[in-house]
């Protein structure tokens, strides 16, 4: 469920940053976002996005063990449905090879993902050349009752067109910078500009859900927020005090977190930033990146930057109840 750094379950103005040519702008225009809460909601909507499938379907996942995922991607193919599934190998073989062989068997074009990546952490989506489904969420149906994730499905064209673009190069194996349409944020390519442009951008909060919290710079672009004023309210996963020590400083810089620590119980898998809620400034990333140095720097990657009042109300929602619920630090 994240990067190879963790196992998967097993007073004062802002400072900002020159902008970086391939950062997304949080355009939302006329486009339409859609999130979708786990494990609030459960996995019925994203099964149905999976069946409204007329002409093709696009998946790119770390961990596919879900066999009603299966079930649904074997159907659509016997009914004409053009099927194409990535899967990694590097992480996570062993695991995805049932899917993978299932699948092949039923006609669907799976593929490998390419090894140049430390791992293909991506969890993306796409019907019909038309709509993709941006999750933190991996295919693994033991760990939907107790995960908190979110995907987002939109109908960005720009946003979609690169996505479908970097999947058929990858889909191959070829070499690609991918493009960021309007809103995308991709690893190793533009994530860790993203990230420190959305936490630099910052004047007054940000509401931060991590799995992972393992990187110099993103460590000190928090304390650098926090240091000049900015709010921060922290969801962390810690199971075994792997983050300890970061979490420590954070919070005597004045960070309000709330850790979970079971691998089996509630668990934040979830990687989201809502910088400055409420205000005519406010961004969402939601994606698969954690805050890991191998996330931003090594794996094939995916996140959203959107402003999105009601997927933004949203992610407040729920990760706010998430703190609220978590062993205070």
């Amino acid at each position: 469920m994240s990067s190879s750094i963790a196992p998967e379950r097993k007073t004062g103005h802002p400072t900002h940053r020159p902008a970086h040519p391939t950062e997304p702008t949080a355009s939302t225009g006329s486009a339409n976002y859609t999130l979708i809460a786990e494990p609030d909601q459960g996995l019925t909507p994203i099964y149905n996005f999976i069946s409204s499938a007329t002409k093709t379907i696009e998946i790119t996942m770390y961990n596919l063990t879900d066999t009603t995922v299966t079930s649904l991607l074997a159907a659509a193919q016997a009914k004409g449905v053009a099927v194409r599934v990535i899967l990694d190998q590097n992480n996570e073989k062993a695991n995805n090879t049932p899917a993978f062989d299932n699948l092949q068997a039923h006609g669907v074009a799976v593929h490998w993902a390419n090894p140049v990546y430390l791992c293909t952490h991506q969890k993306t989506v796409t019907v019909d050349g038309a709509q993709s489904a941006i999750m933190t969420l991996n295919f693994q149906s033991a760990y939907y009752p107790t995960s908190r994730d979110f995907a987002v499905i939109t109908n960005n064209a720009a946003d979609i067109a690169a996505i479908q673009t970097t999947f058929n190069a990858d889909f191959i194996d070829a070499a690609i910078t991918p493009p960021t349409g309007e809103n995308l944020v991709w690893s190793p390519t533009n994530s860790r500009a993203s990230a420190l442009a959305i936490i630099d951008g910052a004047a007054h909060s940000l509401l931060i859900s991590q799995e992972e919290m393992a990187d110099t710079g993103i460590e000190s672009a928090l304390e650098s927020a926090l240091k000049r004023g900015v709010s921060l309210t922290l969801a962390q996963e810690n199971t075994a005090g792997k983050y300890n020590r970061i979490l420590a400083t954070l919070k005597a810089d004045g960070a309000k977190i709330a850790a979970y620590t079971s691998s089996t119980g509630y668990y934040i898998h979830a990687k989201t930033v809502l910088a400055d809620y409420g205000t005519a400034q406010a961004k969402l990333f939601v994606g698969s990146e954690n805050f890991s140095t191998d996330s931003l720097d090594k794996n094939r990657e995916l996140g959203i930057v959107i402003n999105d009042p009601a997927c933004m109300a949203g992610v407040h929602t729920a990760i706010t109840a998430d703190y609220n619920n978590g062993t205070k630090l």
